[in-house]
């Protein structure tokens, strides 16, 4: 596909519902006694997986738009599903359901695409196995025998929200407390939404314990905007010329602000309004204006706050002036691509100055570039990003697979040139 440039951005834009959020209402939902109405749910087509497979473990679940009903049937009312499940492109939906099937008195399978089939599962199947968990593989297809659990005390060796919520739902069905203990903070919606619920959570900060929990309660979850969606709107508006776009109700839950922090410390004239608060969820209208950006260092504690934004971030550099340095960033490794060499690759192509590192990677910015045939690998983040990089290149450029954008964006390319 040719990707069309716009002269510049400026407009409002509403970008779709976070995704993590809308993965956890379905499923907490589906284990809760009672009716979880959800609104702002992203349709993408990682979270219909997450649908599809609830719904092949008895639960109904009506989609309308946005809108969802989950009629949950209790954390024991799942039923042995007939075939294995399918997760699709979803790394989460394969994750969390290791950690809620482990603990079942039914046995299930679980598999995904080829991407899937290659991302490894090892890091939830090694703490779920410490609680007793029977799981064969550690690539899908993984195997999964449900038993009793024990609690466990587990010390994160990566900062990874998959793995943590993995365990804690795993803990709502073990004898014993569970306690993890993080590195790093990693995005908390599990924990707020499990609390919530009526969930025996508590939160000490980088220590989350949980235990056995006979019932969740149902309840009404306003899934606000994806900040890893805005932030192709919040890089755009900053690099391209004359621009301001407005991006409405999006979630700025503080383990997932990380890309504000650091296109301001870029220089990036970011504002937030209309601050508030829903179900434990911080909530803004974020404007962003054209602005002069300078090269910066990210790594550290701040890169879990900002994993998925780190491609785009990585536009943003090559149009800022001076170097950035991306590191402590091994996670992208293991992402629906390795993203640290598929950006530097692809990045390449233009004429951009990058290195690849062992952790990250190494830009040098500031310089014009020019347009290229793109390959995606299949990875939406990958998609939008040499979408928004190809609107300031000289000359045309193509990416080989727009349509992988759908897996968080269905609709990213109306949006990107409504904007015009």
């Amino acid at each position: 596909m040719q990707i069309r440039k716009i002269k510049k951005a400026v407009g409002t834009i509403k970008v779709p519902g976070d995704k993590s959020i809308s993965h956890r209402a379905v499923m907490l939902g589906s284990l809760a006694n009672g009716i979880t109405s959800v609104s702002g749910f992203l349709s993408g087509a990682d979270c219909l997986s997450t649908i599809d497979c609830f719904r092949n473990m008895g639960i109904e679940i009506n989609i309308d738009d946005d809108n969802v009903i989950v009629y949950g049937k209790g954390l024991h009312g799942l039923k042995q599903p007939n075939k294995m499940l399918y997760t699709g492109n979803s790394g989460t939906t394969t994750r969390l359901l290791c950690g809620i099937l482990a603990g079942q008195k039914f046995n299930s399978s679980i598999t995904g695409d080829a991407s899937i089939q290659k991302r490894p599962m090892g890091r939830v199947v090694k703490p779920l196995s410490m609680m007793g968990a029977k799981i064969e593989n550690e690539f899908c297809p993984l195997y999964i025998t449900g038993t009793n659990l024990k609690g466990i005390d587990y010390k994160m060796p990566v900062a990874s929200a998959q793995v943590k919520t993995a365990i804690l739902l795993a803990g709502l069905y073990a004898n014993d407390e569970t306690v993890v203990r993080e590195i790093e903070k990693s995005r908390d919606h599990t924990e707020l939404m499990l609390g919530a619920m009526g969930a025996d959570i508590n939160v000490d900060d980088l220590n989350i314990t949980v235990r056995k929990t006979e019932n969740l309660s149902a309840i009404d979850v306003n899934v606000p905007g994806d900040i890893s969606s805005a932030a192709f709107f919040m890089v755009l508006a900053s690099i391209m010329p004359n621009s301001e776009v407005t991006i409405t109700n999006v979630g700025i839950n503080p383990t997932r602000t990380g890309i504000i922090d650091v296109l301001k410390d870029m220089g990036a004239d970011i504002t937030l309004e209309n601050v508030h608060t829903n179900a434990g969820e911080s909530i803004a209208d974020i404007t962003v204006r054209s602005s002069n950006l300078k090269g910066t260092t990210i790594g550290g504690d701040i890169i879990p706050r900002l994993i998925d934004e780190l491609p785009i971030i990585a536009v943003a550099a090559v149009f800022a002036d001076g170097t950035t340095t991306i590191k402590d960033a091994e996670e992208l490794k293991v992402k629906e691509t390795n993203r640290i060499r598929a950006v530097v690759d692809e990045f390449k192509k233009c004429g951009i100055d990058i290195t690849e590192t062992d952790d990250g990677m190494i830009i040098h910015g500031g310089k014009s570039i020019s347009g290229a045939d793109f390959k995606t690998y299949g990875d939406h983040r990958m998609a939008m990003s040499l979408s928004v990089l190809a609107q300031l290149a000289d000359g045309d450029s193509t990416i080989d697979d727009s349509q992988c954008a759908c897996v968080s964006y269905p609709n990213f390319f109306d949006d990107l040139y409504g904007l015009e």
